[in-house]
């Protein structure tokens, strides 16, 4: 079968470049990051320091949302044109009855539309990158970046020309060859507009590349693979209109489903969010180690009463996903708590005062709260030791319970792809940049929910007449 997939996938690449409808999309892609060049100066002149600042990060915003717009409708369009089109005109007949399994056809399918959308929006996004070079035009006493605006029309007419060129002495297909052209030139032509500044002075090409804001245009290609994933899949059952309805359904609700759906999977709240963390074990005890204590400054009063000897969690998500400790008793619930099961009394207000109550088992506990300068102190009580994953850090949120999970939302959560995690744009625009291994997640996320797809397309295809 893996033999079988590559010329299903180089057929399906060439008949979905040639459509007119996958230039069209390009070029008013491009215009619309053109116009929202010229149209987004409404931050106020806000400016913070990062690879994007100012009204640039509105350009950037828009512009991404621009092109995840131009790849969800390409993907309608094209999966429909490689798939439903052909099952209705009976052209897939010629190719199952070969025999060739229909798991090959439906994964040649995607692997040709994908190619192909992957091509126009990385256009998209070099077009993009070229207008956050360029920049707000915010008052008419800016300047214009010229090496940008020659090279980027450089590279549009020499396509251009290309496929005009091809098309009447040769025969070629313009769409096809003024893409497959421009996607080259666009390229060299950002690379080239790093090395200009505005006066046509050399400057070292690292001086403008932006790699954070790269690596979220990459990220956000992911996110439309899996839409084309789901576009294939419906395509196998439906026409043009309601294939392009799912696709902006699932783009709506993938957008939204945290809020939806995700706020409900866990359960908790936090009292209050980490500012700074320091140990207060010599001798090199880690947290990890019973004993350990530390020192963690929050960024204000908690949002709930911080008792002597009480449980305390954290972790990097608000709602208590993926904290780094595991669920243990509470000691405040303990017969040995002072109160008897309840909390201890007499803490709240200053420093906290009274004995912490001592665990039956392993726990991470409040030592005292200094309400004046909004200090925690906690300790790591054992034997046996909690299983921590790593000690507390700055940014992390402050929990006074463990986590309670609602299996039916997290299954449903987890069924629709969350697309907010291919939206990069906090992290740029705060310059935060993520680490290695959550870009390892995300392509790992996106791998996943593109299998799911595949294999419903698989299903459903499995089951159509295409006779």
């Amino acid at each position: 079968m893996l033999t079988q997939i590559p010329p299903i996938a180089r057929t399906t690449f060439i008949e979905s470049v040639r459509q007119p409808v996958y230039f069209v999309l390009v070029m008013l892609g491009g215009l619309g990051i053109l116009m929202v060049t010229w149209s987004t100066g409404f931050s106020l002149g806000y400016t913070e320091d990062g690879e994007v600042s100012g009204d640039d990060k509105l350009l950037l915003d828009v512009g991404m949302a621009t092109v995840f717009l131009v790849g969800t409708l390409l993907a309608g369009f094209i999966a429909t044109s490689a798939v439903s089109r052909e099952i209705e005109n009976k052209t897939v007949l010629t190719v199952v009855s070969k025999p060739v399994p229909r798991a090959a056809v439906v994964l040649g399918k995607y692997v040709g539309v994908a190619s192909a959308i992957a091509v126009a929006v990385v256009i998209t996004q070099l077009f993009l990158l070229l207008a956050v070079q360029h920049g707000v035009q915010t008052a008419v006493w800016n300047k214009l970046d010229l090496p940008v605006i020659v090279f980027t029309f450089s590279a549009l007419g020499l396509a251009m020309g290309a496929g005009v060129w091809g098309n009447f002495f040769y025969g070629w297909n313009f769409t096809q060859t003024t893409t497959l052209t421009l996607l080259p030139l666009i390229a060299l032509a950002y690379a080239l507009s790093l090395l200009f500044d505005k006066q046509w002075a050399l400057h070292p090409i690292a001086k403008d590349i932006k790699p954070l804001t790269s690596a979220a245009q990459g990220v956000l290609l992911l996110g439309i693979m899996v839409m084309t994933a789901i576009a294939v899949a419906a395509s196998t059952r439906l026409g043009q209109v309601m294939t392009i309805v799912v696709c902006f359904g699932v783009l709506v609700l993938g957008m939204a489903s945290s809020a939806l759906v995700g706020r409900y999977a866990f359960d908790n709240r936090p009292i209050g969010q980490v500012l700074t963390a320091e140990s207060l074990s010599s001798g090199g005890v880690g947290f990890q180690s019973p004993g350990a204590e530390y020192r963690l400054t929050l960024d204000g009063a908690p949002s709930r009463v911080i008792r002597p000897g009480s449980a305390i969690y954290y972790g990097p998500n608000p709602n208590g996903f993926n904290m780094p400790v595991p669920p243990f008793a509470d000691p405040a619930d303990e017969p040995g708590a002072p109160g008897g099961s309840g909390p201890a009394a007499g803490a709240g207000t200053g420093p906290a005062g009274g004995p912490a109550a001592e665990p039956v088992g392993g726990a991470i506990v409040a030592v005292e709260y200094d309400a004046d300068a909004f200090a925690l102190r906690i300790r790591h009580e054992g034997p046996p030791a909690v299983a921590i994953a790593r000690p507390p850090m700055a940014k992390d949120f402050v929990f006074d319970r463990a986590t309670a999970v609602n299996p039916a939302a997290l299954i449903v959560w987890g069924l629709v792809p969350n697309l907010q995690f291919f939206w990069l744009l906090d992290a740029v625009n705060q310059n935060h940049a993520p680490p290695a291994g959550h870009y390892a997640l995300i392509a790992l996320y996106s791998l996943t929910q593109t299998a799911m797809a595949l294999a419903l397309a698989v299903l459903l295809f499995q089951g159509r007449d295409v006779g």
